[in-house]
């Protein structure tokens, strides 16, 4: 049980990670990625919506993605509270104020923006879309790649 605890090593993870892609497909026939349980909250919350993005959404074929991001939520709170040798608090304490809760919004919109606007997530173009040779998610992926740099490197310590 003592192994479970420790850190695990990035290539065992990223092996299990990319299993995902070939089991999710063999096992369910779905592709891997999280983006659309954002258009399956939308289209349940707004079921008689007049924008065609959420009234033609397959809201029973679809809810397999909220499971899924649940499960991470769940998944991700068991991992750091319960199997971590040294348990890590839910937020940073930067976020536990009124400036925090807006950079949280203001961030999480500007991903749900970038992520329609991509056509997907990270883990949609990254995995799934570079598995099946997709080039335009290996585009898609290099810019994610570059604006997590600038914004680490540069414009993230002007924000942060």
């Amino acid at each position: 049980m003592e192994w479970l605890l420790q850190p695990w090593p990035w290539w065992l993870s990223g092996i299990l990670i990319g299993l995902t892609v070939p089991l999710l497909y063999l096992l369910a026939g779905k592709a891997f990625g999280i983006s659309t349980s954002l258009q399956e909250a939308g289209a349940l919350c707004v079921p008689h919506s007049k924008m065609e993005y959420l009234s033609k959404f397959d809201r029973i074929g679809g809810l397999w993605t909220l499971v899924f991001a649940f499960g991470i939520g769940i998944g991700s709170l068991i991992a750091t509270r319960f199997l971590s040798a040294d348990p890590k608090p839910f937020l940073p304490e930067s976020f536990w104020s009124v400036s925090g809760a807006i950079k949280l919004i203001v961030g999480g919109f500007l991903i749900g923006f970038g992520t329609r606007y991509a056509g997907g997530c990270t883990s949609g173009h990254s995995i799934t879309g570079i598995s099946n040779l997709n080039w335009p998610s290996l585009l898609a992926t290099i810019c994610f790649f570059a604006g997590g740099l600038a914004v680490t490197w540069g414009l993230g310590s002007l924000l942060f």
